[in-house]
């Protein structure tokens, strides 16, 4: 059963208990373009206990170094070398995990955070930003020439998502023997200021069913992402928390890396998620209503 945090006394506890914080960024520090009431004097609060904080987000609509420009226009403070997304961590599975060749080509449904992100890791791309890949023109197969040298089809969230696109990903996963799916994460949705919307798991759900097979997914609650971290951050699992809003995937991917888990309810999780005869298997170990709650410390004298 998870701890409902509801004192200063419990947040200091919670505090005093881990040095380092994972966060992920929609629905926990920001929606969309809003942040989060309080969550800026809570980075603020971290950070001047010492705290090592760490920003994981499955968002591969931005690259490490945008996503660095989306904090800094929220008055947050962030570093790159702080901030890992899924983007990020499936350039390095092609490069370091399976070790692509970089004579090979990546084939994107994705913004062009992610083409930069393949890109720094020595990656040709095509599709992504591509006008011609962009175009609502209906697709044929008889103007189509099939490029041998792709490697891998990558997919994530894609916001000008069209047919051409996955009829494109569909042919190199068909047609080219051993062409790498991977997948930047599999959320079916995620939040924003106004609302929900459909997200980058949901367009790989087309070409998972179009193709028969599974994509390999480099986003939370899969653990490449948590390597990827590893390789970079020094810390105790016993004392390292993960906070998200999203119980099959933040809290999921802080489970099977053997960290403590804090929900936040501002974000895709209810509370009908987690209470009542219908609540997910998945059970955090803490929840609280949103990380502004954590406010309450400043008041306590250090």
């Amino acid at each position: 059963m998870s701890v409902r945090l509801s004192n200063t006394d419990e947040y200091v506890s919670l505090l005093d208990k881990y040095d380092t914080w994972l966060f992920d960024c929609d629905g926990v520090i920001w929606k969309g373009d809003s942040m989060i009431e309080g969550a800026v004097e809570v980075l603020n609060l971290l950070r001047h206990r010492n705290k090592k904080v760490v920003f994981v987000t499955n968002n591969a609509s931005k690259s490490r170094r945008s996503y660095r420009t989306k904090f800094d226009q929220l008055g947050v403070e962030a570093h790159v070398d702080e901030i890992y997304g899924s983007a990020y961590a499936a350039a390095v599975y092609l490069s370091s995990v399976i070790n692509l060749p970089k004579t090979k080509r990546v084939y994107v449904i994705g913004t062009s955070g992610l083409e930069e992100e393949l890109q720094n890791e020595g990656f040709f791309v095509l599709g992504g930003s591509d006008p011609a890949d962009c175009t609502l023109e209906p697709f044929s197969l008889e103007n189509f020439s099939l490029d041998p040298d792709v490697g891998a089809v990558v997919c994530g969230l894609d916001q000008m998502i069209t047919y051409t696109k996955f009829s494109k990903a569909f042919q190199y996963l068909t047609r080219i023997p051993n062409c790498h799916f991977i997948a930047t994460n599999e959320d079916s949705t995620y939040p924003t200021a106004h609302g929900t919307l459909p997200g980058g798991g949901s367009l790989s759900a087309v070409l998972r069913y179009a193709i028969g097979r599974d994509p390999v997914c480099t986003g939370k609650p899969q653990q490449v992402m948590l390597d990827c971290i590893k390789a970079k951050v020094s810390y105790d699992p016993t004392r390292t928390i993960m906070v998200g809003d999203r119980l099959n995937t933040d809290i999921l991917f802080g489970q099977t890396g053997g960290l403590d888990t804090l929900l936040v309810l501002t974000g895709v999780t209810t509370e009908n998620d987690i209470t009542g005869p219908d609540a997910s298997p998945i059970v955090p170990k803490f929840v609280t209503n949103s990380i502004g709650d954590l406010r309450v410390i400043s008041t306590k004298a250090n």
